[in-house]
Protein backbone atom coordinates (compact mmCIF):
# COMPACT_ATOMS: atom_id res chain seq x y z
CA UNK A 1 0.00 0.00 0.00
CA UNK A 2 1.31 3.62 -1.12
CA UNK A 3 1.54 5.98 1.46
CA UNK A 4 0.26 9.62 1.28
CA UNK A 5 2.50 11.00 3.60
CA UNK A 6 5.24 10.51 6.12
CA UNK A 7 3.55 11.99 9.06
CA UNK A 8 6.69 12.06 11.98
CA UNK A 9 5.18 14.01 14.73
CA UNK A 10 1.95 16.11 15.73
CA UNK A 11 2.06 18.47 18.49
CA UNK A 12 -0.80 20.46 19.88
CA UNK A 13 -0.14 24.11 21.02
CA UNK A 14 -3.02 25.83 22.72
CA UNK A 15 -4.97 26.71 19.17
CA UNK A 16 -2.13 25.90 16.87
CA UNK A 17 -1.59 22.29 15.50
CA UNK A 18 2.34 21.98 14.38
CA UNK A 19 2.64 18.98 11.88
CA UNK A 20 5.90 17.39 10.98
CA UNK A 21 5.43 15.68 7.35
CA UNK A 22 7.41 14.54 4.88
CA UNK A 23 10.60 16.08 6.68
CA UNK A 24 8.15 19.50 6.83
CA UNK A 25 7.10 21.43 9.76
CA UNK A 26 3.44 23.05 9.32
CA UNK A 27 1.76 25.47 11.60
CA UNK A 28 -1.46 25.38 11.49
CA UNK A 29 -4.22 27.71 13.29
CA UNK A 30 -6.86 25.29 14.10
CA UNK A 31 -9.92 27.89 13.89
CA UNK A 32 -9.04 27.96 10.19
CA UNK A 33 -9.38 23.99 9.85
CA UNK A 34 -12.13 22.60 11.55
CA UNK A 35 -14.56 24.67 13.85
CA UNK A 36 -14.98 21.21 16.08
CA UNK A 37 -11.40 20.97 16.76
CA UNK A 38 -11.02 24.17 17.49
CA UNK A 39 -14.10 23.83 20.33
CA UNK A 40 -12.58 20.88 21.93
CA UNK A 41 -10.68 20.34 24.89
CA UNK A 42 -7.03 19.85 24.76
CA UNK A 43 -7.71 16.84 26.02
CA UNK A 44 -10.21 15.45 22.98
CA UNK A 45 -7.66 17.08 20.91
CA UNK A 46 -4.81 15.29 22.39
CA UNK A 47 -6.87 11.77 21.14
CA UNK A 48 -6.16 11.23 17.66
CA UNK A 49 -4.95 8.69 15.17
CA UNK A 50 -2.95 8.93 12.17
CA UNK A 51 -4.16 6.23 9.26
CA UNK A 52 -1.45 3.50 8.11
CA UNK A 53 -1.06 5.59 4.83
CA UNK A 54 -0.55 9.30 6.09
CA UNK A 55 -3.82 10.25 4.49
CA UNK A 56 -5.33 11.79 7.36
CA UNK A 57 -5.92 12.39 11.27
CA UNK A 58 -9.11 11.43 13.38
CA UNK A 59 -10.33 12.71 16.21
CA UNK A 60 -12.94 9.69 17.43
CA UNK A 61 -14.19 11.75 20.78
CA UNK A 62 -15.10 14.68 18.53
CA UNK A 63 -16.02 12.29 15.01
CA UNK A 64 -13.54 14.91 13.45
CA UNK A 65 -11.15 14.09 10.12
CA UNK A 66 -9.10 16.22 8.33
CA UNK A 67 -6.84 15.13 5.33
CA UNK A 68 -2.79 15.91 5.28
CA UNK A 69 -3.01 16.92 1.64
CA UNK A 70 -5.89 19.65 2.73
CA UNK A 71 -3.77 20.27 5.65
CA UNK A 72 -0.61 21.59 3.97
CA UNK A 73 -2.34 22.15 0.72
CA UNK A 74 -0.43 19.27 -0.95
CA UNK A 75 -1.98 17.57 -3.94
CA UNK A 76 -1.26 14.05 -4.96
CA UNK A 77 -2.44 11.73 -7.81
CA UNK A 78 -5.21 9.50 -7.27
CA UNK A 79 -4.67 5.47 -9.06
CA UNK A 80 -7.24 7.10 -11.39
CA UNK A 81 -5.72 9.97 -12.46
CA UNK A 82 -2.27 7.92 -13.11
CA UNK A 83 -4.22 5.63 -15.47
CA UNK A 84 -5.40 8.00 -17.65
CA UNK A 85 -2.03 9.67 -18.54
Amino acid sequence: MDKSHDVQKIELDGSIMVLHVDGKRYEIDLSRCSERLAAATQLQRANFEVSSTGYGIHWPEIDEDLSIDGLIGAKHETPATRMAT
